[in-house]
């Protein structure tokens, strides 16, 4: 009888030790996928299909664990689910409803929310992870971009768009300032610089707003009590702009801004076939469809159906006008109204409210330093999304859908566990 409960613990013992080892391999991939979403997202082609792998790669290790967390977690990633999934059913209601024959490429990876979420509450990677990769990342972008505006390119594009490049960047230098380690703002400060120079290239002006938010985020949340101080830092920030785009005319070239004025007038002379006339007139459009259409739009994936409105988008010379073609309206809100109506509205508004309602709740919770944690960098995350969506169909492309499924997931999760400690905390010292 010894022998045999001898051997039945040196059983359980094996069991004990490899569940182990795999949940060290678990957490060192964990590690190492939080490094690689934002230092490679945009420094090489598919950038972000490393940490995919090690996404799944972990969450095999250790599946029970992973799933164990969406019950230890409870009401908010029930709420997260929703955010990500009622996205792709209205979608996939809208395909079958009015034939589109699109398909789910962008939005099946908001599924990524509610599962980057329970893996980072379960393997509870370090957040320092993401302020290194997000470096990496600003340093590769600002490189690429350099790279591209040299070899002649008019605009720095990244792998593919001009514009989600940008927005990206922005999201890399919210992680740089949000969740860095203590005393690294001297790091941080160079890949804000590396990140506006990276902006300035791509030619983008949607990133601008979310750009400015996060220069006035940081002066007003340096944590300096005077208010000249934070004047004389927000006047400064303000003046070296206006003296390296006057000093360095190449980038005021780069920048569009005598671009942007040569839109206005021909706006005002009825010409919408320019940039920012395009915009406008996609938002009357979008309107128009949706005022149509209230309750099922013109069809997920299908904008191009309602700019068949306009008399320059018909009969057969309409392939030749571009600006007929683009595939979505520029602007989330009304992308989403047009193609889905109301459904897609409510899709949108719980995509971006949920996750911006659970950050702000968290960080009312965690109590943490002004530009330090993962909930304000979460809030963070979101705004910036938000206020690029207004030039942008932020979900029309992969890169940036995923890239918000999962940093925001990510952020969460991490945001849950800085709560969940600072709470364990007080109860152990009163112990």
């Amino acid at each position: 009888m010894r022998r045999t409960r001898c051997g039945i613990g040196m059983d359980v013992m094996r069991l004990d030790n490899g569940g182990d080892r795999r949940l060290g391999w678990a957490r060192a991939c964990a590690a190492l996928g939080l490094w690689c979403l934002p230092a490679l997202v945009l420094a090489i082609p598919k950038g972000l299909l490393p940490f995919g792998l090690l996404l799944l790669a972990s969450t095999l290790l250790v599946p029970l664990r992973v799933a164990r967390a969406t019950r230890e977690i409870g009401w908010p990633w029930l709420l997260v689910a929703v955010a990500g999934i009622v996205p792709i059913l209205v979608a996939l209601a809208s395909v079958m409803l009015m034939h589109t024959g699109q398909g789910l490429d962008e939005r099946d990876r908001l599924l990524v929310l509610p599962w980057t979420m329970a893996w980072a509450w379960a393997l509870q990677p370090p957040r320092e992870m993401l302020w290194r990769g997000a470096l990496a990342g600003l340093v590769a972008a600002a490189a690429l971009a350099l790279a591209q505006v040299l070899a002649g390119a008019l605009r720095a594009d990244g792998w593919a768009n001009a514009i989600v490049f940008a927005d990206v960047v922005l999201v890399l230098m919210v992680l740089a300032v949000f969740c860095r380690p203590p005393r690294s703002w001297h790091w941080t400060a160079v890949g804000l610089a590396l990140g506006m120079l990276a902006i300035m290239l791509s030619g983008t002006r949607g990133a601008w707003p979310g750009l400015l938010l996060l220069l006035l985020v940081l002066v007003f949340g340096s944590g300096w009590s005077s208010r000249r101080s934070r004047g004389l830092l927000l006047g400064a920030l303000v003046a070296s702009g206006i003296v390296l785009l006057t000093s360095v005319p190449a980038l005021t070239q780069q920048l569009r801004l005598s671009e942007l004025r040569r839109d206005i007038e021909r706006m005002d002379r009825g010409d919408h076939n320019s940039s920012a006339g395009a915009r406008l007139e996609r938002l009357q459009v979008a309107v128009d469809a949706f005022v149509d259409k209230p309750w099922t739009g013109v069809g997920f994936g299908e904008f191009d159906r309602a700019m068949q409105r306009l008399p320059a988008c018909r009969g057969e010379s309409a392939w030749k006008v571009e600006r007929c073609h683009l595939g979505h309206a520029h602007n989330d809100l009304a992308e989403w109204a047009a193609t889905m109506g109301v459904p897609g509205i409510l899709a949108l508004v719980l995509l971006y409210g949920i996750p911006l309602g659970l950050f702000l709740y968290l960080r009312r919770q965690t109590r943490g330093g002004r530009l330090r944690g993962s909930a304000p960098a979460g809030v963070m995350v979101v705004v910036a999304f938000m206020l690029s969506g207004m030039t942008q169909s932020m979900f029309a492309h992969q890169t940036s859908t995923s890239v918000y499924a999962a940093v925001c997931g990510l952020l969460l999760g991490l945001a849950l566990r800085e709560a969940h400690w600072r709470r364990e905390r007080p109860a152990a010292a009163a112990a």
